[in-house]
């Protein structure tokens, strides 16, 4: 692999020194290594490894700068050939994200820090894995930037225990017994408290020593640390170090480590140095702080902004040889267990090559019902295509009830274009949730402006569509839409050709549970509908709006009396809550009494419902598809519709239209100025003599009406 670290700078600190130990390691292992930061004094040690490293002004927060630095990334990305971006701060993961999308490569971040809730921290959960070094840190993540947990890796952060020799504190014999913090000097360090905390020492410990080791954030806090050291009378006492990059002697000249940080932290690097080194511990109770201390175990913890408190913990290291020896054999062993360098270089690879090799798919399919029964067979073909990937459909509230146990998804993301999701604003929420995946490909089976703005605010790397001027030129991967006679599946086809799917199997399916199933039946008991008796579905309405569809009432009603006549048959009527009225009237006009269950079931009850009809009469609607997933016979009723663009052909799928006889169709009118005659002239008897065959061979089989199959 090609991998591309990129941070503000490369001076003395733990995630340097880490950035530059996983070049090492990655250079070793037969990678490529490159480091991208405004440079310091750890660039000779990448050279010296066999590392590359590009010197820009990466960690400057700079509009302009940003801006500059983006394309400048991108261009070291394509010379280099990177597979991967690791991003190590802010500002860099800011420019890391849009570089990668830019060159679709895949970004990784490490969250060092326990950033406060800003705009510019967003970045550092922007990576299609966000590794932490702690618990703390992954709930931080999760809960104050939106970070999906499945996003989430912790690798805890290791050191190489080659470079840390383990002393017995008890063979530590020093002129002074010496503490120390190691770490940058700001005020959330917590170094006031700690000096204090000697003061009391002092009084208890006449060979003290204490050294303050570290960069200082700025330096008037570091003159007022100097000031109160001198106002305690610790001139001789404290010692302020600066920033070294041999840390293990550091660690060697130390009786005990103090970590007194006061707000909560990544992790604690300085801890597992001072273990590995066999240096007892004593820190606030803070962050990854927990996952690393066991307390009276590894080290000891101490209160916030309690100096006292922190003197007595280190006091009972001193007075205790036995303690201060057991502290350090125990944290040594969770070290060696825990925090080596090469156990989390391993799973950092190991992240690399998930990541590479998982892909996140989005399928946008909005529409109706019917329109996400029909893009199942897409959906199967993509899993086939990406049988790793994580395949996420952005939904319609109204329809999402189709994709409920769907195998080939790993989940929904639903919107509602009618409620929530209707303003500018609403939109807007809806496409942070979808950035949240950091979808690789996005793939729109609905093609609109919406879906295809939708597609774009994704931030997928590769968006496949139709171009059809729609807002299609936020795709950057399509093709005309010029290919007028193609039933859905096909015309879904041609957009899955572009993402590399070669072949389609056109079968729908739906997934009714045993519930959805087990209430049907028990509906139909309950209307008087023995199990062997022969059912016939009529969905009596293809939508209010859509009257040009409709099949006349009085033409059903025709139809289940001579059903009932002939073939003792019972018909089932199906439709929305809308339809009920519809339902009444076609009840009124029959005498053989239909089973009504307009407004009783949901799309998946509709499903397990219709495996108890020999077939099924509908009206160019979203039930047509139901009954082709059902495996149920369906005979399709089409009149200003082109079933071309409608209706899957197939074994069991019966096709009957008039349009030949009228020039105006099919004219996709809603409303018919001609009263609707081309449905009208469907007649009872076309669409009993395309029933009769379904429900003569299953009579046949169960031994009766014999007599009406032979005439």
């Amino acid at each position: 692999m090609n991998i591309l670290q990129i941070l503000p700078s490369l001076d003395v600190g733990g995630v340097e020194t880490g950035t530059v130990d996983l070049a090492r390691y990655l250079v070793k292992n037969g990678h490529k290594a490159i480091v991208v930061s405004g440079g310091g004094r750890l660039v000779r040690e990448l050279d010296a490894i066999g590392a590359r490293h590009y010197s820009l002004p990466v960690g400057k927060k700079s509009f302009f700068t940003v801006i500059s630095m983006i394309g400048k990334l991108e261009e070291i990305i394509r010379k280099e050939d990177i597979d991967i971006v690791h991003a190590r701060s802010r500002v860099p993961a800011l420019i890391a994200y849009f570089a990668c999308k830019m060159s679709n490569r895949v970004l990784i971040t490490t969250a060092h820090g326990y950033y406060k809730k800003h705009p510019l921290s967003e970045s550092m959960g922007w990576g299609k894995r966000v590794i932490v070094a702690s618990n703390i840190m992954a709930k931080h993540m999760a809960d104050n930037f939106g970070v999906p947990h499945e996003r989430i890796r912790l690798i805890a952060r290791g050191v190489d225990v080659s470079r840390f020799k383990f002393t017995d504190p008890a063979e530590r014999r020093f002129k002074y017994f010496t503490i120390g913090m190691v770490s940058r000097i700001t005020p959330l360090k917590g170094h006031a408290d700690f000096i204090k905390a000697v003061s009391l020492l002092r009084r208890k410990i006449p060979a003290l020593k204490a050294l303050v080791v570290g960069s200082p954030g700025k330096l008037k806090y570091l003159e007022d640390l100097r000031l109160l050291a001198r106002r305690l009378g610790l001139d001789q006492v404290v010692e302020f170090v600066p920033a070294t990059g041999d840390v293990p002697a550091v660690m060697n000249s130390l009786n005990v480590l103090v970590s007194a940080t006061v707000t909560p932290e990544a992790f604690g690097r300085s801890i597992i140095e001072a273990q590995a080194s066999g240096v007892p511990v004593v820190s606030t109770r803070v962050g990854g702080v927990v996952d690393i201390i066991d307390d009276g175990k590894t080290g000891f913890f101490c209160a916030i902004h309690d100096p006292k408190d922190m003197a007595d913990k280190i006091f009972s290291i001193f007075k205790n040889k036995e303690l201060s020896s057991h502290l350090a054999v125990e944290a040594r062993k969770k070290v060696d267990a825990y925090f080596k360098s090469d156990m989390m270089m391993e799973k950092t690879v190991a992240v690399y090559e998930e990541a590479l090799k998982k892909t996140n798919i989005l399928v946008i399919k909005t529409s109706a019902t019917g329109d996400v029964i029909l893009s199942v067979p897409s959906l199967r073909a993509i899993r086939q295509r990406f049988p790793d990937a994580d395949i996420k459909v952005l939904v319609g509230l109204a329809s999402r009830e189709v994709l409920d146990r769907c195998p080939y998804v790993n989940g929904l993301i639903v919107c509602d274009f009618k409620g929530k999701h209707r303003t500018f604003s609403g939109m807007w929420k809806l496409s942070s949730e979808l950035r949240k995946d950091v979808f690789d490909i996005a793939i729109d089976l609905q093609n609109s402006r919406r879906s295809h703005i939708l597609g774009f605010m994704s931030l997928a790397s590769r968006r496949y569509g139709y171009s059809n001027k729609k807002f299609s030129f936020l795709l950057n991967n399509s093709i005309k839409d010029d290919a007028p006679y193609l039933d859905p599946v096909d015309h879904q086809m041609r957009i899955l050709k572009l993402a590399g799917v070669k072949t389609i199997d056109k079968t729908l399916e739906m997934w009714p549970s045993d519930e959805d199933i087990k209430k049907m039946d028990r509906m139909l008991e309950e209307s008087w509908a023995g199990p062997k008796q022969s059912l016939v579905g009529i969905n009596v309405r293809a939508s209010a709006k859509w009257i040009s569809k409709n099949w006349p009432p009085s033409n059903m009603a025709q139809f289940c009396d001579r059903l009932a006549g002939e073939f003792n048959a019972r018909v089932v009527l199906t439709g929305t809550s809308s339809d009920i009225e519809v339902g009444d009237l076609i009840a009124r006009l029959t005498r053989s009494k239909p089973i009504n269950a307009i407004g009783k079931t949901g799309i998946n009850e509709l499903a397990g419902l219709m495996k108890r009809f020999k077939v099924y009469i509908t009206p160019d609607s979203g039930p047509m598809h139901v009954a082709n997933a059902a495996g149920t016979p369906c005979v399709a009723l089409f009149g200003p519709t082109d079933p071309k663009r409608h209706f899957l052909s197939g074994e069991g799928h019966v096709l009957i239209t008039r349009q030949a006889e009228f020039k105006c169709a099919p004219c996709y009118k809603p409303n018919c100025q001609k009263k609707i005659n081309c449905m009208k002239k469907i007649t009872v008897d076309e669409v009993f003599d395309a029933v009769r065959p379904y429900l003569i061979s299953r009579a046949l089989k169960a031994g009766e009406f014999a007599e009406e199959g032979a005439a």
